[in-house]
């Protein structure tokens, strides 16, 4: 008897401590509300990697005027749409200037992402909406951002910037917070839930 007691207690124990862990209504969202960016390198050879990188800046410097003002993640999906064959000519021009010939392909849907820790944010797993910008074969490592809201050239910026980014295209101060409990293990069991509760 009193094993079973003890037993009974342990799983309360484990069922109240899931409980506080319960995800905050409406943390779902943060797959519908951002656009990924994710650009893969020909391969992991250093000048592979760093084209990797200079096809990133043109194409951020291209993305990041058709972006400015949207105010949700429609909104810049149809500004990317627009402005398709604008990025495509901008990482073609990066590669033709390095001498290379390496075919590149650019576009829009919803991808698989792991878990990922940024600067100042984490963003569950899951299928996100991505602008993905394949380079020759693509077998490179890959390099990822959050297109929208516009937080892919943030890495200078301050926390109340992203904030305020993310509140401005939708998302509550709670599932701000949610993102960026990158210090703490609770985020991770956030995660972990709602990542089940999606199926992913």
């Amino acid at each position: 008897m009193p094993s079973r007691f003890c037993v009974a207690i342990v799983i309360l124990m484990v069922v109240m401590i899931a409980l506080s862990y319960l995800p905050i209504h409406g943390e779902g969202e943060i797959y519908d509300t951002v656009v990924r960016l994710h650009v893969l390198a020909n391969s992991d050879s250093a000048e592979d990697q760093a084209l990797k990188l200079e096809v990133r800046d043109a194409i951020l410097a291209v993305t990041a005027p058709l972006v400015e003002g949207c105010e949700s993640q429609s909104d810049a999906v149809a500004a990317l749409e627009g402005g398709m064959a604008e990025i495509e000519a901008a990482a073609r021009d990066v590669i033709a200037a390095a001498g290379r010939e390496d075919e590149v392909t650019v576009l829009i849907g919803r991808e698989k992402y792991p878990t990922r820790t940024y600067e100042s944010c984490a963003f569950p797993a899951g299928e996100y909406v991505s602008l993905r910008v394949c380079i020759g074969e693509a077998a490179g490592q890959n390099w990822w951002c959050v297109l929208f809201p516009p937080l892919c050239l943030s890495a200078a910026s301050d926390g109340e910037a992203d904030e305020n980014a993310f509140i401005s295209v939708g998302l509550s101060k709670d599932q701000y917070g949610i993102i960026t409990e990158t210090g703490k293990t609770k985020y991770k069991v956030r995660f972990k839930l709602l990542e089940l509760i999606r199926g992913r």
